[in-house]
């Protein structure tokens, strides 16, 4: 052993990190050329280049027969990709699948799995062969277009890359992770990459902008919807995005009861899964209003059906089963590939431009392969045109030479011709030197001498190379023209419309569910008296208009939740709909989280500094904040105030120049009022300061108004439906901070207090008990009392049951033959203080 390191050996030293360190820099090299991206030219990786070759080899074009996929695989693996079978069949399944692929490069026969997940068959069951489109990528490999590299054994040779006539990248996509690095290039419709290439050829000084107007977005072959153009923009212009995939659905109904149906599902989204998964969440109560789950999918498309109870309402389930399942998935786009033998990632003009100049390539080569053909072919026609012009020496001279060799060189020298021009002589049969013959050659000759004129035309002139890959691409785009099958669907967080559309009064009703509307004020023409007015909206037995106002389209809604959270919503985003439409539910329009509920919806016209904000917590805290704070709109909202953990909040209400006191009750039967300036306007994100001390354990606010003069009455109810209307001056003004008064007198017989709204006539009180009766009250109809009053029965409650919320709502309004003839088109009123309308 000792004579291994004796000076007559080279050793030399290397540490383990740097040999390690290499050795993994050369296997991350390998996988990321040669296995798992890929090239930028083609849009294929190796392995499924040659699988295509392969097939090209065994002549399996669109019109051969079947051949077994375990034939093709062989080939495969004993020829040129030394790796496992199952790999390179997996690869082979994938190209033929019509819901991976947008254009698929295998035609196969057999089972080569499903949507839903289930395997291909093994490959000695199933057949395969080339499609169509996939011999466009091969077209022209034999003219010498393309590299031909040593296979692994350096017994063969397979092409670096494929000619490939269409934009095979951006047309099927490609997904795949190295080392280091990973690429997910959506698939796209096929016309609108051929749109666009003509369009780069044609205006070479034409942008990014101008592409997107031709190819819209991603085009995956399952359909779906992309929501927000965003994520497309990013990708297109720095080569990363992400976008929101939806899938398709509609809603049916079935007798009173309505039915979701999913008819396309995101892309790579496994269905059996999904429905599995969709199934878990309603049995552990996640999702809820789900009776029933079915697939009813067949040969002619997906059709997945989920039956919702009776009291279920479609928007919400919808809303909840996107953001709970993968009926929404984001698709994050890294349009990373191979250019050079090197990982880049690409813009879409990059790509374009790649895949142009490639064609251009590949165009050259073609040209100069079919140029040196023709010109061989020329040389040997001429030769054989100088000896049919001289046939009777020709023929003297061959006689006279002793074998082929002497007579060649005999020929060569006595007619100046070629090696090649004479050995074509010697071969020439003597059918050839018929009349037709001999015209035949003079013909072809011609011809031939033309094609070369032409095809030196074409390596001379650039425009001519961009007109042969224009046509070509037309053509393609003609030949296999799909239509688009994702639909793109503006996300209005992304982008400003509002210049777009008109400022117009609409008319704008949310119902105590939180359905909303809007319906253009020019649907509810004036009318005369004793008019029968005109039905506003069609509720659900169990829901009621709770508020409605005229604004114009360009408003803002604010939309304030217990969270503390604040979210806008433009008027114009709100849905139109008929005087008689329910309406859309908030939580399709507003990214609520999941359990957040709206305490409070103001509107706004602007975001004047004359105005604020003031935010009352169930813990006592106040918090007034300038109106403008609020103007910069994001899609997810903003914070509101900063609630303790233990608290949430109870109200929200905005504060103008004529605002005086703010109003502050408890449900221990308390109250305060105090000037708006003893609440100083102070920042968005602050907490806020003590409205009210509570004196009572457990004690906390139930309720808060503003109020603008002492003679605002304000109206309180109790738990056991005792309530009364009170002027504020009733309620002496107080420092902030103070412990209140009594606001209303409690005993057992009453119960605590359930809420506090500011009186208008010209409204109805909707009452809401725990066993789920409404109750719409008059409130002209609900008697004055004084402050440290229990009040009177406003609604009835039975002895188990108590009313748990109030709000007020649009005075119910009766037909007219219930009125007499001279009151006909006044505003009515219930003289029935107990109007139960009953929930389901």
């Amino acid at each position: 052993m000792s004579d291994l390191f004796d000076d007559n050996h080279n050793v030399e030293e290397v540490l383990i990190e740097d040999s390690i360190k290499s050795s993994y820099l050369d296997y991350s090299m390998s996988v990321i050329i040669g296995r798992a991206l890929p090239d930028a030219r083609d849009g294929l990786k190796p392995v499924h280049r040659r699988i295509l070759y392969a097939m090209n080899d065994l002549s399996l074009s669109h019109r051969s027969p079947y051949k077994k996929s375990a034939r093709i695989v062989g080939d495969v693996i004993g020829k040129y990709h030394p790796h496992g079978d199952n790999s390179v069949y997996d690869a082979l399944v994938r190209m033929a699948q019509d819901f991976s692929m947008q254009a698929p490069l295998v035609d196969g026969q057999g089972n080569f799995g499903s949507v839903d997940g289930d395997n291909a068959a093994a490959m000695r069951y199933t057949e395969a062969r080339m499609t169509k489109i996939a011999e466009e990528l091969l077209g022209d490999l034999e003219k010498d277009t393309v590299d031909f590299v040593p296979n692994y054994d350096d017994s063969m040779s397979e092409p670096d890359v494929l000619p490939s006539r269409v934009p095979n990248l951006l047309l099927n996509g490609s997904s795949g992770i190295a080392v280091g690095m990973a690429t997910n290039i959506p698939p796209h419709r096929l016309n609108e990459l051929i749109d666009a290439l003509v369009l780069r050829i044609d205006n070479p000084e034409s942008t990014v902008e101008d592409m997107m107007k031709i190819v819209q977005g991603p085009d995956f072959p399952t359909g779906g919807i992309i929501f927000g153009r965003k994520g497309i923009t990013d990708a297109y212009t720095t080569g990363r995005g992400r976008i929101k995939v939806r899938a398709k659905t509609h809603i049916e109904q079935k007798g009173n009861k309505e039915i979701i149906i999913i008819d396309e599902l995101p892309f790579q989204v496994n269905k059996a899964r999904l429905i599995e998964n969709i199934a878990q969440l309603v049995r552990d109560k996640h999702i809820e209003g789900i009776s029933e789950i079915r697939d009813e999918s067949d040969r002619e498309g997906i059709r997945v059906v989920m039956e919702l109870k009776r009291d279920a309402m479609s928007e919400i389930v919808l809303n909840n089963l996107f953001k709970s399942t993968q009926m929404q998935v984001t698709f994050g786009i890294i349009m990373l590939a191979i250019t050079n033998k090197e990982p880049k990632v690409f813009t879409l003009m990059e790509l374009f431009d790649l895949f142009l100049n490639h064609r251009k390539t590949v165009i050259i080569r073609r040209t100069i392969f079919d140029l040196e053909k023709a010109r061989a072919r020329a040389h040997i026609l001429e030769g054989l045109k100088i000896a049919v012009d001289n046939i009777d020496e020709v023929i003297k001279i061959i006689r006279a030479s002793s074998d082929d060799v002497e007579a060649r060189e005999n020929l060569m020298s006595r007619f100046s011709l070629s090696e090649i021009q004479a050995k074509a002589i010697l071969e020439m049969r003597l059918r050839r030197l018929t009349g037709l013959e001999i015209e035949k050659i003079e013909n072809e000759l011609a011809e031939l001498l033309k094609t070369i004129a032409e095809l030196e035309g074409i390596l001379k002139s650039e425009e001519k190379i961009n007109e042969i890959i224009r046509n070509e691409l037309i053509e393609i785009g003609e030949k296999y023209h799909t239509p688009r099958r994702t639909e793109i669907v503006d996300d209005y967080d992304d982008i400003d419309i509002e210049d777009l559309i008109p400022n117009e009064p609409m008319v704008v009703t949310i119902t105590h569910r939180g359905y909303i509307k809007r319906v253009p004020v020019k649907l509810y023409e004036k009318q005369h008296r004793g008019g029968k007015g005109k039905t506003a909206v069609t509720t659900y037995d169990d829901d009621f208009i709770e508020s409605f106002f005229t604004s114009n389209t360009h408003d803002t809604l604010m939309f304030v939740t217990d969270r503390g959270q604040l979210y806008w919503l433009k008027v114009y985003r709100i849905p139109e709909g008929s005087r008689t439409a329910k309406g859309k539910a908030v939580v399709n329009l507003i990214n609520l989280q999941e359990g957040e509920k709206i305490r409070a919806i103001i509107p706004t016209t602007d975001f004047s500094e004359d105005k604020g904000l003031v935010f009352f917590t169930r813990n006592g805290i106040v918090k007034r904040t300038n109106l403008s704070e609020y103007s910069n709109i994001r899609s997810n909202g903003v914070r509101a105030i900063n609630l303790d953990e233990n608290d949430e909040l109870v109200e929200a209400k905005i504060v103008n120049p004529e605002t005086k006191w703010l109003f502050v009750a408890t449900k221990k039967g308390l109250c305060i009022r105090f000037k708006v300036e003893d609440a100083r306007e102070i920042g968005r994100v602050a907490r806020g300061v003590t409205a009210i001390k509570f004196k009572i354990p457990g004690d906390y606010v139930c309720g808060a108004t503003t109020l603008e003069s002492e003679e605002d009455e304000i109206l309180m109810l109790s738990e056991k439906g005792l309530g009364k209307r009170t002027t504020a001056s009733e309620y002496r003004e107080q420092n902030r901070a103070g412990k209140g008064v009594i606001s209303m007198k409690l005993t057992p017989k009453t119960g605590d207090v359930v809420g506090v709204v500011f009186v208008e006539e010209d409204k109805d009180l909707m009452c809401l008990t725990s066993v789920g009766k409404m109750i719409r009250v008059d409130m002209e109809t609900i008697r004055k009392a004084g402050r440290n009053t229990s009040g009177v029965k406003v609604v009835s409650v039975d002895k188990k049951d108590i009313v748990v919320s109030m709000a007020k709502c649009q005075k119910e309004e009766k037909p007219d033959e219930e009125l007499p003839e001279e009151e006909a088109g006044s505003e009515t009123t219930s003289d029935n203080n107990d109007n139960t309308l009953g929930l389901v």
